[in-house]
């Protein structure tokens, strides 16, 4: 795979709120993103980051992959919604201080609206540490869905 951008690039988020450090690969239907958990992590509270923020680094790979694919056609990068989870399941409480974590979406279902539904894990140097099946939602005009003039 050739260099892939810096992750800033490929979502809409900024400053502290990057949460991935970077994308290790990406193509049309899945990506794979890394973090290191470090001291100055945000969310990093006694030696580790709460399992909960796990749902967020999933949710920023797919955006990561969103924003990828839609590079790829020569759009710019657009904002999406967490529409659902099912089946987060984290096997430890925390994310450990070093570990690296890597998270992984697939994508299975994708509608001509904007809705889409990928199945996620998230690994460490371990194992399968934990995962979801996660339905994200991008309207195709973000002005008019926030004005509620479309859907």
């Amino acid at each position: 795979m050739t260099d892939l951008p810096d992750i800033r690039a490929l979502i809409p988020h900024s400053g502290p709120m990057v949460l991935l450090d970077r994308v290790i690969s990406v193509d049309a239907e899945s990506v794979c993103a890394e973090v290191r958990i470090r001291q100055d992590s945000l969310f990093c509270v006694d030696g580790g980051v709460g399992a909960w923020v796990g749902l967020e680094y999933i949710a920023q790979a797919i955006a990561a992959y969103a924003g990828y694919n839609a590079a790829l056609l020569g759009k710019p990068v657009k904002i999406g919604f967490l529409l659902g989870t099912r089946r987060y399941e984290c096997v430890r409480p925390t994310f450990a201080l070093g570990s690296v974590i890597k998270v992984r979406a697939s994508r299975v279902l994708q509608t001509d609206d904007g809705v889409a539904s990928f199945d996620c894990a998230i690994d460490d140097e371990s194992g399968r540490r934990g995962g979801a099946t996660v339905t994200v939602y991008q309207p195709a005009d973000v002005e008019k869905f926030f004005d509620g003039s479309s859907a």
